[in-house]
């Protein structure tokens, strides 16, 4: 799938790049007609432990859905974030298959 990534106000590591997109692609096996994706990294200062917020678009045929996360760690923001989408993605699917 094709995703696009930004972190804003600081520079993601390629590690980190690569652990979003694998995650990301595996959602293509609950819903195979997503187009792409939009990711946005930031830190937030105001926190102490809690300052990774991950944003994710999932763009599908007539349809998105879009989920942000807080956490510790990206990774952890990012886990969070691709179970949420997982649910929302099944949910759109049980709506289609109704519809169609």
């Amino acid at each position: 799938m094709k995703l696009h990534t930004q972190s804003i106000h600081f520079d993601a590591d390629k590690k980190l790049i690569e652990y979003i997109q694998k995650k990301i692609d595996k959602l293509e096996t609950f819903y195979d007609r997503i187009i792409d994706g939009e990711v946005y990294l930031k830190l937030d200062k105001d926190s102490h432990q809690e300052n990774k917020i991950v944003e994710i678009k999932i763009n599908m045929p007539g349809h998105s859905v879009f989920v942000k996360e807080r956490s510790r760690t990206f990774e952890a923001a990012t886990d969070e974030a691709v179970e949420a989408l997982k649910a929302q993605i099944k949910k759109h699917k049980e709506k289609a298959a109704v519809h169609a």
